[in-house]
C-alpha cells in the first residue's frame, strides 16, 4: 500500500514522499489531532546544528498527538478507536534503565519519522486508547503532561520528605503543566512559579505564589525546583535556583539547551544539591497522565487554556502555516487539525 508522509525537506520546506506501508503491521493509525512543540520548530527553523540537520532531514516532525485506529491485526482495539500515539521506539529491554534513556531506542520526530502522515504503523504497546470525556485537543499534548508525569515521579523516588516548597522556573507550556501536576501531587505544597513575562504568570492561577525573576524576595528558600526554561537562557535560571535552594534540594532539569551552559559548581557542593536530567517519557508515564487528568476534572480546564490556536490543515501550504503562526507566539500550544 502506498503512504503520504509529509517530511521537512530543509528549513521551512515540507515536501510529500511516497513510501510503501506493510498493512499487516500491528496497527494502522489515521492522525487526528497534533501538537507542535518547541523540537518541532527547532527543525522547522533551522535552528539546530548544520551538521544534525543534514544528518536528520528530511523526516516528518511531530512527536505530540492522538490519532484514530484504521485498522487493528492484534485484537487489541476497534476500529475508530481514538488512540494517544507514544513517540518512543523501543529495541529492547533493561531491568535498571526506563525505556526512554536507552541509546538504542528510537523517537518519533528526532531520529525516527513523526506523525505528519497519512496512515502510520504501530506495536500495540505504542499505543492507548482514551477515554470518551477527554478533549482531543488537549490530549494532542499528552506527551508533555507524560514527561511532565514521569519527571515528578523521579523526583520522588530520590528527594527528602521536605516539600514544604516547590519551585517552577520558566513561564511556557512546559513550566504551566510542570507546575499544574505538581500542585496535583502535592496539594499541600506552596507551589512558586518564576517567569519574565507577567502577562503568562497570571495564567498560572493553580499557583500559591508567582514572581517575575528579578522580583524575588531575598528571604525566599526552596526546598526543590523544576527548570523548565531551556535554551541558553536556562543558565541563568539555573543558578538563580543553587542560589534560592535550601540545602540537599533537588534541581530537576526539564529544559533543553543546544549549547552548554555555565553553573555554579561551588555553590552546588556548598548545599549538597542533586541535579536530576529528565527526558522524554513511556508508556507507564502516558498512562498516569491519563489518569491524573481524569481523577481531576479541573486539570482539562487549566489545560485547555494550553489551547491558543486550532489549525485545519489540509495541504502542505497549511502546514506551513501551522508553524509560522505557531513561531509568533509567546505561549501556548498550536494545535493541527490534521485533514491531508
Amino acid at each position: 500500500m502506498i503512504n503520504n508522509i509529509y517530511k521537512l525537506k530543509s528549513p521551512k520546506y515540507f515536501e510529500k514522499i511516497y513510501s510503501e506501508m506493510n498493512i499487516n503491521s500491528d496497527v494502522i493509525v489515521r492522525p487526528k489531532y497534533l501538537s507542535i512543540c518547541k523540537a518541532d520548530q527547532r527543525y522547522y527553523q533551522g535552528k539546530r546544528e548544520s551538521a544534525i540537520l543534514d544528518e536528520k532531514l528530511p523526516m516528518a516532525l511531530i512527536h505530540e498527538g492522538i490519532g484514530e485506529v484504521i485498522k487493528d491485526n492484534t485484537g487489541e482495539f476497534n476500529v475508530g478507536d481514538i488512540v494517544s500515539l507514544i513517540p518512543n521506539i523501543p529495541h529492547e529491554k533493561n531491568d535498571y534503565l526506563s525505556l526512554n534513556y536507552l541509546e538504542s531506542s528510537k523517537f518519533r520526530g528526532s531520529d525516527f519519522d513523526g506523525f505528519t502522515s497519512d496512515l502510520i504503523s504501530f506495536k500495540k504497546d505504542r499505543l492507548i486508547k482514551l477515554p470518551e470525556e477527554i478533549d482531543f485537543k488537549v490530549a494532542s499534548f499528552l506527551e508533555l503532561v507524560s514527561v511532565a508525569c514521569h519527571g515528578i515521579n523521579r523526583f520522588k523516588e530520590i528527594s527528602h520528605g521536605k516539600n514544604e516548597v516547590l519551585g517552577v522556573w520558566g513561564d511556557g507550556s512546559l513550566g504551566f503543566i510542570v507546575s499544574l501536576v505538581l500542585k496535583t501531587y502535592f496539594p499541600k505544597s506552596k507551589v512558586i512559579v518564576f517567569g519574565k513575562h507577567r502577562e503568562n504568570l497570571n495564567l498560572f492561577s493553580f499557583a500559591d505564589k508567582t514572581y517575575k525573576i528579578n522580583e524575588i524576595p531575598e528571604d525566599l528558600v526552596i526546598d526543590h525546583s523544576f527548570e523548565c526554561v531551556g535554551s541558553l537562557s536556562s543558565q541563568n535560571a539555573i543558578n538563580q535556583i543553587i542560589e534560592l535552594s535550601a540545602p540537599q534540594g533537588i534541581i530537576s532539569l526539564f529544559g533543553v539547551s543546544e549549547f552548554p551552559v555555565a553553573i555554579n559548581t561551588r555553590l552546588i557542593l556548598e548545599k549538597g544539591l542533586t541535579f536530576l536530567g529528565i527526558s522524554r517519557s513511556e508508556r507507564e508515564d502516558f498512562i498516569e497522565a491519563i489518569n491524573l487528568i481524569k481523577s481531576n476534572p479541573k486539570m482539562m480546564s487549566y489545560l485547555s487554556n494550553l489551547v491558543t490556536d486550532c489549525i485545519e490543515v489540509k495541504s502542505l501550504l497549511d502546514l506551513t502555516n501551522a508553524f509560522k503562526t505557531d513561531n509568533n507566539k509567546e505561549f501556548g500550544k498550536t494545535i493541527i487539525k490534521w485533514e491531508i
